[in-house]
């Protein structure tokens, strides 16, 4: 394997992936440029070109791209991409406190480790972990999503049954739209833009970046302008004194990763509830920049790069939309993904994880480098930064998909964040609901639909080994997270 990832890469190849990389790192690092969008364009660029580079520098792109969400995520609360959603909940708090350049460079050691590890599972276990995904029946997926709901409690630390409300009312928005099965409107109201539904990144632009200005214009600014951050110098023992828990969110993301349809989202937010759940005594609390926080969740989203491909190469069923899109350029390039990969081009398998393993490495180099320069974004006075972050939220918001429209869903999503957040509403629980929400609806219907000529149906869909242990863990779950609130009325 070593052998046939070495004879594919040349000098070419290695300064493709690193063009892609530094690309992927400001593409991922913008709000509502996604790193999907800029594949979508690479694709279409290099059609023309030797497979070998043009796969590589996608995967510069790509690899790199999951990174560096984390960036505007950490120092201006607003996540690049939907899976850095996770990273928010401490690595904005750590900035704020004078930590961001701790919080930038456990980003980067962090996921360049799931990054490394997330591969490896690629190159190890493709197929035995693509027969598990083969195993999900659409309860299965529903009863994922389900579980992944019940993580709300891990998200909000003061008021549990505020959190389950805003994730409620995050899956009830993600039901706007055009039903994907009887293709009738739904909660449109007459209104032909929401029957595209709410696009996730400009609400997502709103709920964290626009109502974080919102927030910090309803406070006094003459009082603490500027962030105090410390020159302190950044101890790597430290960082990588969490490696055991990097490697367990890792194998969560790359796990998660090969499962169809879920992705960087919900890997980020299980680790982050495994790494919440199984820290103890942490030394900052969690959701109050606590460095485990950041750990969890870089090492398992940027894993998932390594898991989406399970699926895409051996069954040609991408795991994500970035590997949808580079399902397409094989299918370009005269490639047949599937089965048929490993015998007919199994030099492409080699390129993937070559191009993979070199985007990994400038994530941590780009990771070290670039974050002593951009840590001191957090020390410009709010009164000049406000103005730049309101433009950069209305840029991304529309150039997410060019529609005026996606402007108003912005600003609409942002005055709802900065209410939610007067009345102590957790703004990520919405998020999940928002991202877990369609999930949940299309599998479980297709579900319904398939029970409807089963004989035995309580059995056909709950009575299954997976099935049996999703339920498990939702029971385990919602238990643990009434006990832990339990806990905390009795404190209070």
């Amino acid at each position: 394997m070593i052998q046939n990832i070495i004879s594919v890469i040349n000098v070419n190849f290695i300064i493709l992936v690193m063009i892609g990389s530094v690309a992927g790192l400001f593409v991922g690092a913008m709000p509502g440029l996604s790193v999907t969008m800029a594949t979508a364009l690479l694709v279409s660029v290099t059609f023309t070109w030797q497979t070998n580079n043009a796969i590589g520098l996608i995967m510069g792109v790509y690899t790199v791209g999951v990174y560096s969400g984390a960036v505007t995520a950490i120092l201006l609360n607003i996540p690049g991409a939907p899976s850095s959603v996770a990273t928010t909940l401490d690595g904005y708090p750590m900035a704020s406190k004078g930590n961001a350049l701790l919080a930038l460079k456990t980003a980067a050691y962090h996921s360049f480790i799931g990054s490394i590890i997330g591969l490896l599972i690629l190159a190890i276990s493709a197929k035995p972990i693509t027969k598990l995904a083969l195993a999900f029946t659409p309860m299965d997926y529903f009863l994922l999503a389900l579980f992944g709901l019940t993580t709300v409690g891990s998200l909000t630390s003061k008021n549990f049954t505020k959190g389950i409300l805003s994730a409620l009312l995050g899956v009830f928005i993600s039901m706007i739209g055009v039903d994907p099965i009887m293709g009738t409107n739904r909660f449109t109201y007459g209104s032909v833009n929401l029957q595209r539904g709410i696009s996730i990144i400009p609400a997502l632009i709103g709920l964290f970046g626009f109502s974080e200005i919102l927030y910090q214009v309803s406070l006094d600014l003459s009082k603490g302008e500027v962030l105090n951050i410390t020159e302190k110098e950044i101890s790597t023992q430290e960082i990588l004194s969490h490696w055991f828990l990097s490697i367990r969110s890792s194998i969560i993301g790359a796990v998660v990763g090969a499962l169809p349809g879920t992705g960087g989202p919900i890997a980020a937010l299980l680790a982050y509830e495994h790494g919440k759940k199984t820290t103890k005594n942490p030394k900052v609390p969690f959701g109050e920049g606590a460095i485990e926080g950041i750990v969890a969740s870089e090492a398992a989203n940027n894993a998932v790069v390594g898991g989406a491909f399970i699926p895409m190469l051996t069954l040609a069923i991408p795991g994500d939309a970035v590997t949808a899109v580079i399902l397409s350029a094989f299918y370009i390039h005269g490639l047949r993904p599937g089965p048929l990969l490993f015998s007919e081009t199994p030099e492409m398998f080699s390129v993937i994880l070559a191009g993979g393993f070199i985007g990994s490495i400038m994530i941590l180099i780009l990771g070290l480098t670039i974050s002593p320069l951009l840590s001191r974004i957090v020390g410009i006075k709010k009164r000049h930064l406000i103005p730049i972050v309101s433009i950069l939220c209305i840029i991304g918001a529309y150039s997410a998909s060019t529609h005026i429209f996606d402007i108003w869903i912005m600003l609409a999503f942002g005055i709802l964040g900065f209410i939610m957040r007067k009345r102590n509403f957790a703004i990520a629980p919405m998020v999940l609901g928002l991202v877990l929400g369609e999930i949940m609806d299309s599998n479980f219907r297709r579900a319904m639909s398939l029970i409807s000529t089963s004989d035995n149906p309580i059995g056909d869909i709950l009575l299954k080994p997976i099935s049996l242990v999703l339920i498990l863990l939702i029971i385990i779950s919602v238990a643990s997270n009434f006990i832990q609130f339990d806990k905390r009325k009795e404190r209070i």
